[in-house]
């Protein structure tokens, strides 16, 4: 299609000759992200920025925006009959919609918003996956692995207002347009380099890291002198969105791996509102996406707030990278 064209539209030519594409949902989240991106740009004049004084499931601080995002995500979406439940990163459990619905939303109302305070880029992250049977939906419904998303996508709320998505066909961006209040296309089937010289990872956290991911960096900052015979950059906005955007725009890795911090956690980020969707848009780009060792859409879905390790990016250098945890 011709750049301009606006996402509704698009999507819903695109359900015209594929059916099982979740057209009405994906306009509802694009809706919502738009009115959360009027929340965002606000930010100190509508006094929503700060502490919101009490703590997600995860036992994570909350933002006021945090709690602000949800709420416009539940109300927008809640709406669409075509949507069973919903699933956020900020809630313990489920949230019913419709029980003829046939599709669950799960998404991070806001990744990254330790970045509001300091007005830098942050995002929504949503994914979506279809019900497998007749009635209400329960936890178990969106216990399904990442290969099974039917929609995955975020929205960056940065200098602009982005919108990126999939549906197993090719990854396409849009951006807002202010004065039409649309989301129009700018980008059809992003491709992401094989190769890169740019890594994304909090290297505060060096001493904690296993020795596959210090082995990489290590051979990063060595530079031309060193094996891999090429100066490297490194990018860090702790906003997994932001990272990913970048990725996609212009190639990369960004690695959020286990560390010796907490042994028994498998990882920091949530499988399935930030791991599986940015997955499923890496891969549909040409990229690769793993825990380490194994590819995480593969990875089976065993609690809704499941955590993981995530390496994804330009698929020669997350190869390496795999191959180190392999042992090889």
């Amino acid at each position: 299609m011709s750049q301009g064209t606006t996402f509704t539209k698009y999507i819903s030519d695109c359900a015209k000759s594929n059916p099982e594409v979740p057209a009405s949902l994906l306009i509802s989240v694009a809706n919502a992200c738009k009115l959360i991106a009027k929340q965002v740009e606000q930010g100190a004049l509508a006094g929503i920025i700060g502490s919101a004084g009490s703590g997600n499931v995860q036992g994570e601080t909350q933002q006021k925006l945090d709690i602000i995002s949800n709420d416009i995500l539940l109300e927008a979406c809640g709406k669409d009959m075509t949507l069973a439940a919903m699933a956020s990163e900020e809630m313990e459990t489920i949230f019913p919609a419709n029980d003829a619905g046939q599709f669950l939303l799960l998404f991070d109302p806001l990744d990254g918003s330790s970045n509001i305070d300091v007005n830098v880029s942050i995002g929504t992250i949503f994914s979506i996956l279809k019900k497998q049977h007749q009635g209400p939906a329960s936890e178990k419904d969106f216990l399904q692995s990442g290969n099974a998303q039917v929609a995955a996508g975020y929205v960056v709320y940065g200098p602009q207002t982005t919108l990126v998505y999939t549906t197993g066909q090719g990854v396409q961006m849009f951006t807002l347009d202010h004065e039409t209040g649309e989301f129009l296309l700018i980008k059809e089937n992003i491709q992401i380099s094989a190769d890169t010289k740019e890594f994304a990872i909090n290297m505060s956290n060096m001493r904690h890291w296993d020795e596959p991911v210090k082995r990489y960096v290590d051979e990063c900052l060595a530079g031309v002198e060193g094996t891999r015979q090429k100066d490297f950059n490194m990018r860090w906005i702790a906003s997994m969105v932001a990272d990913v955007h970048r990725i996609l725009c212009r190639g990369g890795v960004f690695m959020y791996p286990w560390d010796k911090r907490d042994p028994k956690k498998p990882g920091k980020l949530r499988l399935m509102y930030e791991a599986n969707p940015m997955s499923f848009l890496i891969e549909q780009a040409g990229g690769a996406s793993v825990n380490g060792k194994e590819r995480i859409m593969s990875l089976p879905s065993e609690q809704l707030h499941q955590r993981v390790s995530v390496v994804l990016g330009s698929k020669n250098e997350v190869d390496l990278i795999q191959k180190y945890h392999l042992g090889k």
